[in-house]
Order: structure tokens, then C-alpha cells, then sequence
């Protein structure tokens, strides 16, 4: 989100694309004590056959190029946004990684699922680039990566060619900021040749989503979309499509985006669009509302005299996420964030949908 456009984008990268939900969940309950040492050695040697196995060099196309891995990287190094997260989810601590600039509560530069991650791999000391400003090639070139992961980024051309002087750069697939959160774990644990590890990370998280939508009954079916309002002025709004993570994930808990929403889509790889309020129209399918704001923004949307008129905002079935929280940094989601907040996120979504008449 940046505000002359980068910072506009360099905005609507942490506001509309950082801003605002898995550790592989857990083995199966085994009868005895032994069996599950047992099960554990087998996992074990069952992951390592297939490191083993992974054939190189790899190759990975994305947008801004194309990568080569020419062997198993041991220094595993990422800029941007959450993408150490998918590192860590795949128990492998990062060299170096950009300090969270979202939603942290402290100055660790750390939001709670990594730093509890960390903690359970046994870093007490992280190498964390401090690069809000622009990326640290310094910095990074010092940790002395075998690879940079940045699938999950807005990297420019320039920011690529440069980084990959210093090592292999895995980046997006096709355009700035947009990726899913299974294409995140895709094309990162690529990068680590840990493809195969990333497949069941992904299984595992689709797991764990579907287990918890299926607590929540009433929310399934309902038309839900998520978006970002500025409550000092409602001449313009935001919607995240479903190609973005936030959208995706709505989705993956078994609602379905307005095809009121769908329509006003224009570039497919987008993952937000634009509206005015005269536009509001668009919204008028939606059962369900989710965005960041604050204890004033639902009173402010319904004050309105265009999106005042909004089925979910006229009537109250909207979840206000309180702004720059761990909450709504996890809106937008990975492995680990969904792992730790899909609780609380799905029963704030449950408690709206009840209003539902």
C-alpha cells in the first residue's frame, strides 16, 4: 500500500492486501503411546525419502521470470508478507524476514503465530529485516540465503533482478499481491524442495477449515464478502475479490461471494476492486459484510445516506474487524494465521449470521 503509488499500493498491501486468517495439524490418535513413537518415526523417515527424492535442478516460473533451484537450499531467507509464515509452517526457520508491519501489537515485528512458531522450533533470536521502507539488500545479502521467498509480494523487476544477484528469488505467479493461500504454500515450498510437504500442508489446512466451518452450520450457504470502508469518507469503498486470500477463504468456509460483487469484476487478477458509493448497489446480495474499522465505522456506514440503504449494513449483519489487530492481519490469511485465529474468526462471523432473519 502506498500513497503516492507505491504508498498508496504499499497501503492497499497491508490495508488491501496486508491487512488485513496452519501448522500441519495433528497426526491421528494412535492406540498406545508406542504406536504413535512408532507413527512418528515413520512420518519422519516417510518426509525424508521424499526430500531424497525430489529431483533437481527445479524450476519454477512466475512473473517476473524464471527460477532455478540447483539443489536443496539449507538458508532459507523471504521478504514481504507471510511468506516466512509458510517457512515455518514447514518447520524450517528462516535466515532473515520482513518485519510484519500489520497488526503487531509490540515492536517485535512479529505477529503471534510466528513468534509462537519460533518459539516451538526453538528460535530465540530471529533475524528480522526491517524493510517498511523498502527492501534491506544489504541485510539480506548478509544472511547469506540459498534462496529468497517472495511468492506472496509486490517485488518489482528491478527489486527481483537485484535480489536474485544475491540467490535464487521464487516471486509471484502472475501479478502483484495476488495469490491464494494455497498457491503461497505451493510455490514457496517449491522453492525449499519441500514440494510434496507443501501438498500436505494444504491438505492438512483444508482440513482443519472444513472441520470448523462444519461447527458453524449456520454460516454455510451465505452470501458474504469482504471489504474495506473508510469511515471519514464514503465516497469510495473497497471490495476484495475472491481471488484474494480473504475472499478465498470465505469461500473455502462455505459461503459464496454476491454475484452482484462478481459482476462489477473486471480484471480477474485483481484482488480488490474499487466502487464508488453510487455504486452501492453491488452490495446489495450480501447477507454478510466483513471489514477493518472500529467501533464507529458500522454506525458511520448505516448514517450514510447511499450505503445506509445496504441490506447488511441497514441491517446490522456486518463483523467490524478492529483495525491493525492480529485479528485483522490474519484476515488475510496463511498456514499459520489460519491455525491460530480461525476460532475466533469463524464464530464472529457465526454470531452475525444468526442475526440473519
Amino acid at each position: 500500500m502506498k500513497m503516492n503509488t507505491k504508498k498508496f499500493n504499499s497501503f492497499l498491501t497491508m490495508l488491501l492486501v496486508a491487512i488485513g486468517l496452519l501448522v500441519v495439524a495433528g497426526c491421528a490418535d494412535k492406540e498406545t503411546s508406542t504406536e504413535e513413537n512408532k507413527s512418528e518415526e515413520t512420518n519422519s523417515q516417510a518426509s525424508n525419502s521424499e526430500n531424497s527424492a525430489t529431483e533437481y535442478p527445479i524450476v519454477i516460473k512466475h512473473a517476473l521470470g524464471e527460477t532455478v533451484i540447483e539443489e536443496k537450499p539449507e538458508r532459507v531467507a523471504t521478504v514481504a508478507w507471510a511468506n516466512h509464515d509458510v517457512a515455518l509452517a514447514l518447520g524450517v526457520v528462516p535466515v532473515g524476514f520482513s518485519a510484519a508491519n500489520y497488526g503487531v501489537q509490540d515492536e517485535s515485528g512479529m505477529l503471534p503465530w510466528t513468534a509462537e512458531k519460533l518459539k516451538e522450533l526453538g528460535e530465540e533470536n530471529p533475524n528480522i529485516y526491517q524493510d517498511t521502507d523498502g527492501l534491506d539488500f544489504e541485510a539480506i545479502s548478509d544472511s547469506n540465503p540459498d534462496v529468497i521467498l517472495a511468492a506472496y509480494s509486490g517485488l518489482t523487476q528491478e527489486e527481483y533482478d537485484t535480489l536474485s544477484e544475491i540467490a535464487p528469488v521464487v516471486a509471484y505467479p502472475a501479478t502483484p499481491w495476488v495469490i491464494t493461500w494455497r498457491d503461497q504454500i505451493l510455490y514457496n515450498a517449491k522453492g525449499m524442495g519441500m514440494e510434496e510437504e507443501g501438498k500436505q500442508l494444504i491438505a492438512d489446512t483444508e482440513k482443519l477449515i472444513q472441520d470448523k466451518a462444519n461447527e458453524f452450520p449456520e454460516i454455510k450457504g451465505k452470501k458474504a464478502a469482504f471489504g474495506m470502508f473508510n469511515a471519514t469518507d464514503l465516497s469510495k469503498f473497497y471490495i476484495y475479490t475472491p481471488a484474494d486470500p480473504r475472499g478465498e477463504l470465505l469461500e473455502d468456509l462455505g459461503m459464496s461471494y454476491p454475484e452482484s460483487i462478481k459482476a462489477q469484476v473486471q480484471d480477474e487478477n485483481s484482488f480488490y476492486i474499487e466502487l464508488s458509493a453510487e455504486n452501492a448497489d453491488a452490495l446489495n446480495d450480501a447477507e454478510i459484510l466483513i471489514a477493518y474499522g472500529d467501533d464507529n465505522t458500522l454506525k458511520a456506514l448505516q448514517a450514510d445516506p447511499i450505503l445506509g440503504k445496504v441490506p447488511a449494513i441497514k441491517n446490522g449483519t456486518v463483523l467490524i474487524i478492529p483495525d491493525n489487530t492480529p485479528l485483522a492481519a490474519a484476515g488475510n490469511p496463511n498456514p499459520l494465521s489460519i491455525q491460530y485465529t480461525i476460532d475466533e474468526y469463524v464464530s464472529l462471523i457465526s454470531e452475525v449470521a444468526k442475526k440473519l432473519k
